[in-house]
């Protein structure tokens, strides 16, 4: 402690401060036993850690122990600088204040200043804690002090850990009022207990005291929890075990909460049996609790419904909704597993392609539920004729696919074939009616490392292709040859597809001649397809591929459209052809916009016709071709029915649509000169085409004989070989104006009448 204002000057230590700090008077008559007696006290100053001051006013004395001086960081030797007011700039600048008022309390003798704290900065930097005690010990007359001795201490490791604790005390009183936590210590021997104010307000005590009756707690339990709760906390009393609980409470105010209780036991410093325990109010988050179970309830509910929409979905996605049986989707997944199963074990794969025959009948005849009910009973046929361990998918329409592992040398797909067979050619009875149909197979077994499913199926088909083309109900394995011939008509299809884009496709003309006068009556169209590498090719060639294709309708609009150019251009000749025919097929003359795309060509009304071939079935068609039919008079388009005698044409239908011109097939019109019952079949027809005023064409006159006798029997025109082949449009001027169709009938006509007058002369020879 530095000296006051009043006495600045700091002096060496004289033997009364020495003897004070050693704790002895003056009057002491033994050196030794002084010696000894300052050396103890000297020795328990220094182990306490008090630095001993003493400020003698009367004297200008100022004393400061080592003990001193080394809470200060200063050297025992090291003289202390007793100016006051550089002294008091030591003093940390938060307490300078206090300590001044406190220095002067203290030399006033006021016993409520003895002891004071205060921080002062340390040699090397720091700031220190001291612990400052002083008394008067001298007075002058007046009663003024005029000596004040006193002890520093320093404190700060003290300060340090009183902050440590009282910043963790703060931590944990704030974490307890933020998760309001109230706390209760019990006495378990003495039977009392004292809560905090928090666990007061969390019970709705407000205003109780914190000594607490013992009975207070089990009065507020939830009746419905009071007797499990009190018996928990009975068993844990007596075990000496923490108790953890979650009950309800009915607070003092009526209200209802729900409280989490944790609690454990200790022994005091006094050897008393305590329990201390903490309790919060979480009954909001039992309720959210609560409620994210219920939701958690609801969603495992959700994702049990999710699960079994997603296994419906996927049962869906991969079955057919009619038949239950596999999809598409599904064969093609089960090829790779069936496929690498045959090349892990050596086995063989087989594939059974299936198509129901005669199905579409019963389709159009009975109705979608009649075909349906077949379907399904083709599936159920199918299930029941394989191995539990064979796959069986419905892959479109009435198309099924079997898969079957089997040993490469067995012989048993035959008899499966067989058997399918066998069983769906059994009637079926529907709704009064037998409905019978049948199956075709195209079967395809491979085996080994390169065993490609997916190159199977395609085999599979082209086999029932063949298997169909042979006549239906039957069986074919697939064959390298029959490959080759699928391959074939593809790259005939993708030809017919380039042609169509180069216009390769062009009309060839037949004319056709009046019967009596031989004059040019009319000139039929005819497609042909003028091929970069074969040639020129006839209907015959590429009419089938062109049909599964679906470009014969195309075709015919082509050529309609050259025939309209080429006939502008005769007329531009001078040759006006009467009439000019052209094919149509079943397709086309189903299209609904068939109207409309007539009606853009502005076609010359009574120049065109259109021959319908008689296995179009006039007798039912359908709505859509009845009413084009309708059009095509409206546009002032004849009809012809063309190959009439050999389709299933009716004298009804020709009542109902009454054709400007029917033609004879040219199978009857061939065994004319040698049949007499020929010449009455045409001579019937073409009876029956005058009763109905229908014009008669008969085409395949390929002799003169073939003239002759048509014109007896009274036929209308003529069209064949005898008369004029198919030609391209620009040799029609020429053939016309040349007529070489009549010479040669004048010359064959009168050779014949020379052979009819040697006759008789011959036979009298």
């Amino acid at each position: 402690m530095p000296v006051k204002k009043a006495h600045p000057e700091a002096g060496a230590p004289h033997g009364d401060a020495a003897a004070v700090e050693a704790g002895i008077g003056n009057g002491a008559t033994d050196d030794s036993d002084l010696t000894e007696r300052e050396s103890r006290w000297n020795y328990a100053l220094v182990g306490s850690g008090l630095g001993v001051w003493d400020h003698n006013y009367r004297l200008d004395r100022r004393y400061y122990s080592p003990t001193w001086k080394t809470i200060r960081g200063m050297a025992p030797e090291e003289e202390a600088d007793g100016d006051y007011e550089a002294w008091l700039q030591l003093v940390h600048p938060d307490d300078r204040d206090f300590v001044v008022h406190a220095i002067d309390r203290q030399n006033a003798g006021d016993p409520n200043y003895q002891v004071f704290e205060y921080r002062e900065r340390h040699k090397n930097g720091h700031w220190v804690w001291i612990e400052c005690r002083g008394a008067c010990v001298e007075w002058d007359e007046n009663g003024v002090p005029t000596r004040i001795i006193g002890t520093d201490t320093d404190i700060t490791a003290r300060k340090q850990a009183e902050e440590t604790l009282s910043r963790l005390s703060r931590r944990l009183d704030l974490a307890l009022e933020i998760s309001r936590i109230g706390v209760f210590e019990a006495d378990i021997e003495h039977d009392s207990v004292e809560w905090d104010d928090r666990l007061i307000a969390i019970y709705g005590l407000q205003g109780a005291s914190r000594q607490i009756a013992g009975d207070a707690w089990a009065k507020s339990l939830h009746p419905d929890d009071r007797e499990r709760v009190l018996g928990l906390a009975d068993r844990s009393v007596e075990s000496g075990r923490d108790f953890q609980q979650e009950y309800r409470i009915i607070r003092g105010d009526g209200a209802e909460r729900v409280i989490r209780a944790r609690s454990a036991f200790f022994v005091d410093g006094n050897g008393h049996r305590k329990l201390i325990g903490a309790n919060w109010d979480v009954t909001e988050e039992v309720a959210l609790r609560n409620e994210l179970q219920r939701a958690k309830d609801l969603a495992e509910a959700r994702n049990r419904e999710l699960e079994a929409t997603k296994e419906s979905i996927e049962h869906l996605a991969l079955h057919d909704y009619l038949t239950g049986l596999p999809n598409r989707r599904y064969l093609d997944k089960m090829l790779d597993e069936r496929a690498a199963e045959c090349r892990a074990k050596d086995l063989a794969l087989a594939i059974l392609h299936i198509d129901l025959d005669r199905f579409k009948q019963i389709n159009d005849t009975l109705g979608h539920r009649a075909g349906d009910a077949m379907l399904q009973h083709a599936a159920s046929v199918l299930r029941n004729s394989v191995r539990a361990v064979d796959f069986v998918a419905r892959i479109g329409g009435d198309e099924f696919v079997i898969l079957c592992i089997v040993d490469p040398a067995s012989k048993k797909i035959a008899g499966l074939a067989e058997r399918v067979i066998r069983e769906l050619r059994k009637p079926v009875r529907y709704e009064g009616h037998d409905c019978r149909f049948g199956a075709s197979i195209g079967i395809a077994i491979d085996s080994g490392a390169k065993l490609d499913a997916k190159q199977m199926l395609l085999d599979a088909d082209i086999a029932l292709y063949r298997a169909k083309g042979l006549g239906r109900n039957r069986f074919e394995f697939f064959s390298a040859s029959a490959r080759r011939d699928i391959i074939s008509a593809k790259h005939l299809a993708d030809e017919i597809l380039i042609g169509l884009e180069r216009n390769e496709f062009v009309p060839f003309y037949q004319l056709q001649f009046d019967a009596r006068t031989l004059d040019v009556a009319g000139v039929e169209t005819l497609a042909r397809w003028q091929h970069p590498v074969h040639g020129l090719l006839t209907p015959d060639r590429f009419l089938d591929i062109a049909e599964d294709l679906d470009v014969v309708s195309t075709i015919d609009a082509l050529i309609l459209e050259r025939a309209i150019a080429d006939r502008k251009v005769w007329l531009k000749d001078g040759l006006p052809i009467p009439k000019i025919s052209v094919n149509v097929s079943a397709r086309r003359l189903a299209d609904p916009d068939l109207g409309k795309k007539l009606r853009a060509l502005k076609i010359e009304p009574g120049t065109f016709s259109f021959e319908l071939l008689e296995s179009i079935s006039l007798d039912d068609c359908d709505e859509a071709v009845a009413a084009n039919l309708k059009k095509l008079r409206k546009l002032g388009i004849d009809i012809q029915i063309d190959d009439f005698g050999t389709g299933h044409a009716s004298i009804v239908s020709l009542l109902r649509l009454s054709p400007k011109t029917l033609k004879i097939d040219r199978e009857l019109i061939r065994m004319l000169p040698q049949s007499a019952e020929q010449r009455k079949l045409v001579g019937s027809i073409i009876d029956i085409g005058r009763s109905l005023n229908i014009l008669v064409i008969a085409e395949g006159v390929e002799t003169t004989e073939h003239i002759r006798i048509l014109e007896e029997l009274d036929c209308d025109t003529l069209q064949g070989y005898a008369l004029a082949r198919p030609m391209p449009a620009m040799q029609i001027p020429s053939f016309i104006r040349s007529g070489s169709w009549r010479h040669g009938q004048i010359a064959a006509r009168a050779l014949q009448a020379q052979l009819r007058r040697a006759l008789p002369s011959r036979a009298a020879k």
